[in-house]
């Protein structure tokens, strides 16, 4: 696909609708992101149709059902980036459309999902945690250490399979966030740590959309593994 092409598929506001809501890692059936974006079902089949022939989307039946979701981390990765210039480009802000939108934004600058790890404030604040306690290293370039691989081994939290290898996902990856203007971990390490919390109910989604809640046994687990202390 040339650039232009792509450019094309990401131009129109439905569809660049339906990737940033495919951000939350999840897939979504067509009806759930054509009432997301606002538009008929018919319409966003078309959208679907033509995002996943351009392999931005990747589909997957049930019965009847169409689930669709972001084809690989790597244009998660893209649409994140995206998100972020668009966010610090120059020009005038946009404001929120009403008290919904600005409460739903407001959740999702203090955690959320970035596709598959953690982001806003918490994922920012973990990723410093990390750093700190000599977990991760940028010495020799963006790495996990043996001090990490045992902390990992120790909290019983596994990395993806292949994760490292060549041609696979990096184990770590800087992600900026939107939101904070700082990195976030991503990559395979951001991925185990984000299911690990989900899994063990440190963190809960807020609706159907990216915004997470830490929750008080979390929060607990938080200061106790890695000294965070959330407001």
């Amino acid at each position: 696909m040339t650039l232009a092409a792509l450019a094309a598929l990401l131009a129109d506001p439905t569809r660049a609708a339906i990737c940033s809501a495919l951000l939350d890692g999840r897939a979504w059936t067509a009806g759930e992101l054509a009432r997301h974006a606002r538009v008929a079902p018919s319409t966003a089949s078309e959208h679907l149709s033509r995002l996943i022939a351009g392999g931005l989307l990747a589909e997957e039946r049930q019965g009847r059902h169409r689930y669709v979701r972001l084809a690989s981390p790597a244009v998660a990765t893209l649409i994140e980036d995206l998100t972020v210039f668009a966010e610090s480009a120059p020009g005038p802000a946009t404001a929120p459309r009403n008290l919904t939108e600005a409460t739903r934004l407001s959740a999702e600058a203090r955690a959320r999902t970035c596709y598959d790890h953690l982001a806003g404030r918490l994922g920012v604040a973990v990723s410093d945690a990390l750093f700190a306690r000599g977990l991760v290293t940028e010495e020799d370039g963006l790495a996990l250490t043996g001090r990490g691989r045992d902390w990992l081994a120790a909290q019983a939290i596994e990395l993806p399979p292949g994760a490292g290898r060549r041609g696979g996902r990096p184990v770590v990856r800087s992600c900026l966030d939107w939101t904070e203007r700082r990195g976030h971990l991503g990559g395979a390490l951001g991925a185990a740590l984000c299911r690990a919390a989900l899994d063990r109910a440190w963190v809960e989604r807020i609706g159907s959309g990216r915004a997470l809640r830490v929750t008080p046994d979390g929060g607990r687990a938080l200061r106790e593994l890695l000294g965070v202390e959330l407001p």
